[in-house]
């Protein structure tokens, strides 16, 4: 499943931090903050998710947390900001901080697509598949043309028919058919996703690239 993290071959592709989130542009038409605090500085949070990216893209992850807080304190409620800080938890190995910090995103920008899709990437790395697809039909309600995330859903149902077909076979072990369809979904699993097992790498490939989610 592919996240807006960054291009790879996981099954599962998140949000890239490296551009502003898809719908908050739409919105913004810019880089400006989004829905940020009335006694908010835009051109400080502006300074600081600049200075995070670049940060990140050269893979000092605490200097970029850093960077990211300083310009939270000047815009508590800068969407890019939360986002950014979200990926770079992620891309930490602090699952669970990237977790709590892609849920809140969800409660205070739930039109947004993005956080949606990046908290199904993290739930199913985890195993948890239903979490997973719950995340993702709220990424494909708030953006119904959201390809990302339609993408990734379908991975995730491939996945879920896989552990149905699974159950099956140990309710019943003569269930031939049952056997037969489950070889069929992990071939076609595994001739998607190669690497469906291997931690998501959200770590930019090349430049920072605005625009649609980029994926993994």
């Amino acid at each position: 499943m592919r996240s807006s993290i960054a291009a790879s071959t996981l099954l599962f592709a998140a949000v890239v931090g490296t551009g502003v989130p898809a719908a908050v542009a739409q919105g913004a038409g810019s880089d400006a903050p989004v829905a940020a605090a009335p006694t908010s500085d835009p051109r400080a949070a502006s300074s600081a998710l600049e200075t995070a990216r670049r940060l990140f893209a050269e893979r000092r992850n605490d200097d970029a947390l850093a960077a990211i807080e300083a310009g939270l304190k000047a815009s508590p409620n800068d969407a890019q900001l939360r986002f950014q800080r979200g990926v770079v938890l992620a891309d930490s190995g602090r699952i669970d901080a990237a977790i709590e910090a892609f849920e809140a995103l969800t409660q205070d920008f739930p039109e947004l697509p993005e956080p949606h899709n990046n908290l199904a990437v993290l739930h199913a790395a985890r195993g948890d598949l239903d979490r997973a697809r719950a995340a993702l039909d709220e990424a494909v309600r708030a953006l119904p043309s959201y390809a990302l995330a339609h993408e990734n859903l379908g991975d995730i149902h491939l996945r879920l028919a896989e552990r149905a077909y699974e159950r099956a076979t140990r309710a019943d072990a003569a269930n031939r058919a049952a056997r037969e369809k489950l070889a069929l979904a992990r071939e076609l699993i595994a001739k998607v996703s190669p690497a469906a097992n291997r931690p998501a790498d959200s770590r930019p490939a090349a430049a920072p690239a605005a625009a649609s989610p980029d994926a993994r």
